[in-house]
């Protein structure tokens, strides 16, 4: 049984109270449908939406949800979530039930507060550290109680002001992108912990996102917390019930049972009768390495099974093996960076990260998930150093690096230009726009790959978006977006934000390729593209779904390729694409998916 389906049918029962019956009897006197959805149609009448039944029914189910603290949204990627959140905002909004808080991504607050104000006319603020600053000056002791005003601030925000949070009784608290909460049964998800905390008050939590099940079920369990922690019990039953589980059916059945009074899914498949979805073709796009590239990765590998290393402190040692082998499949470029990095703390110079955002870009969240795995490691007694052993890892180490760095040309990235060629002419032969959108895990890989396109015949048609977005072309991008927009109210003064919204610009009105690090995979909406390139596949399936689905969303007129780079001959890649494989079929097991996002190797 679908868990979008699940609750749908269910209808409220038993007898009606005093209060029921004087509202029901007040909706016989008007002219307008009895029914919740009529409820609903009056608060947003004036509304700018083209509404879809899948969304009336995710409102409804949110509405009247049977747990008092609330539900989950879990659509797949660009069905409409976002509409779904204002039609339960906007019902709040029509009863007066105004003290309502959103929590969303930084880099996603101001199109938040567009879609609210352009769509549903519902007033919105965005709360950060200047606004709060300017409310203490001006004797505002509690700035987060407004006056019909919807409050938006980033996770960040909200976790540094908990306490401030906690003080106000919320009728409604959204938050959006909410798997960034699904590690909070971890001792280091901090961040996660105190947003729980703050919001634990609220009369009703609305959780959205499209990938609630990533890596592994304890996830799944960390997310259903953040609302009730008793829809599984404790840690160690959930564990024992569901992760050791021997019957895969029986408890996937038990566990969409569990879910399906907190949390409701639509698939792309189930909405095609109103939504003309366009197809999505998975390629793998195979590539032999070099033989310099074969005995650097060999080299690699054998350095990181080594016993004991002092580049690696045993803290992080699972997270830093992890982030090499990731750099390492990247490209020559990402990994040599990263090695000189050790070299350096080796050398003496301690007050050197071993890992850098330049080195991985989605290092936070990374060492997020693997802080759990390492703690503990390592502590006790400190290991003597070996001056003899040290100064052999540090020649193995500048040995390993000067391979990396004598490598000019990457197998995988010769494999990109001819594969990128004929994806844009077979796109701009079936009418598509001559548009592509690649993902690297690595800045270096991106600044690697500019390079390479550029001098391939692509220069000044390619533009890049990353975390910090601090180069030279994007500040140039970003100036002139600003001379053309000055005084529209969509430049909000944030560079963060308006370098993201200038990027996304120049590539849909002038450029022709975005290379893009994980920054380009959340809150951007690029249905004008229909050529996905995972240059890097991410070891969490579920980032490759909200890659694909930047493009493969509602408004996309076109089939959509993804085209995914895999040394098939690698028996290391072969096991992470088995990994994902399996991990995809854990979600499809659970929640159900439309698409492939994997093709055969």
């Amino acid at each position: 049984m679908e868990i979008a389906t699940a609750s749908r049918t269910q209808k409220g029962a038993g007898p009606y109270t005093p209060y029921h019956s004087r509202y029901w009897a007040e909706l016989l006197t008007i002219d307008r449908p009895s029914d919740e959805i009529g409820t609903i149609s009056r608060s947003i009448a004036a509304s700018r939406v083209d509404l879809n039944p899948h969304q009336v029914d995710a409102a409804l189910f949110a509405i009247r949800s049977p747990l008092s603290k609330g539900a989950i949204l879990a659509d797949e990627v660009g069905l409409g979530k976002t509409i779904e959140a204002g039609l339960v905002i906007s019902q709040h909004w029509a009863e007066r039930k105004r003290r309502i808080l959103l929590i969303v991504p930084a880099s996603l607050r101001k199109q938040w507060l567009a879609e609210l104000e352009s769509k549903f006319f519902i007033p919105t603020v965005i709360l950060e550290s200047r606004g709060l600053r300017a409310a203490a000056k001006s004797g505002v002791t509690r700035p987060f109680e407004r006056e019909n005003c919807v409050v938006t601030c980033s996770y960040q925000f909200a976790a540094a002001q908990q306490e401030a949070i906690a003080a106000v009784p919320w009728d409604l608290v959204v938050i959006d992108e909410a798997h960034r909460l699904r590690n909070i049964y971890k001792t280091s998800s901090i961040l996660a912990r105190r947003v729980k905390e703050a919001t634990g008050h609220a009369a009703k939590l609305l959780l959205l996102t499209a990938t609630p099940l990533q890596n592994s079920l304890t996830e799944l369990y960390g997310l259903v917390s953040v609302i009730d922690d008793h829809v599984f019990g404790d840690l160690a039953s959930f564990k024992m019930q569901f992760t050791q589980a021997v019957d895969e059916e029986a408890r996937n059945a038990e566990l969409r049972a569990r879910l399906s009074r907190i949390c409701i899914r639509t698939l792309r498949k189930q909405v095609v009768e109103y939504i003309p979805f366009t197809r999505r073709m998975a390629v793998t796009q195979d590539f032999v390495p070099s033989q310099d590239e074969q005995a650097l990765y060999e080299m690699v590998s054998e350095y990181l099974q080594r016993d004991h290393l002092f580049a690696l402190p045993s803290s992080q040692r699972a997270l830093i093996t992890v982030v090499l082998r990731k750099l390492l499949a990247s490209s020559t470029f990402a990994i040599a960076g990263t090695l000189r990095r050790l070299v350096a703390r080796l050398e003496g110079a301690p007050e050197e990260g071993a890992l850098d955002p330049v080195d991985f870009d989605a290092l936070e969240e990374l060492e997020e998930e693997w802080a759990e795995d390492d703690a503990g490691a390592g502590e006790g007694t400190p290991v003597a150093v070996d001056p003899l052993a040290l100064q052999r890892e540090i020649a193995d180490l500048r040995r390993f690096a000067a391979l990396a760095e004598s490598i000019a040309l990457n197998a995988k990235g010769e494999a990109l230009i001819p594969a990128l060629a004929a994806a844009l002419d077979r796109a701009e032969a079936l009418g598509a726009a001559r548009k592509a959108l690649i993902f690297t895990e690595s800045r270096r890989t991106q600044e690697y790959l500019v390079r390479l396109l550029e001098a391939d015949g692509n220069a000044g048609q390619i533009v890049t978006l990353s975390g910090t977005n601090s180069d030279p072309e994007s500040t140039r991008i970003y100036n002139a977006w600003r001379a053309r927009h000055e005084g529209e109210d969509m430049v909000t003064g944030s560079r963060p934000v308006d370098i993201k919204t200038a990027i996304m610009e120049e590539f849909r009105d002038r450029a022709t390729i975005l290379i893009g690090t994980e920054a380009a995979a959340e809150g951007v909406n690029l249905q004008f593209c229909s050529l996905v390139v995972n240059y890097d596949l991410p070891w969490n399936p579920q980032r490759i779904e909200q890659r694909i689905g930047r493009c493969h969303r509602y408004g996309q007129k076109h089939d959509v390729v993804v085209l995914n780079f895999i040394n098939c001959a690698n028996a290391a890649d072969k096991r992470v694409y088995e990994l994902l494989s399996q991990k995809l079929r854990l979600f499809d097991g659970v929640f159900g998916a439309s698409d492939e996002v994997l093709a055969a190797c």
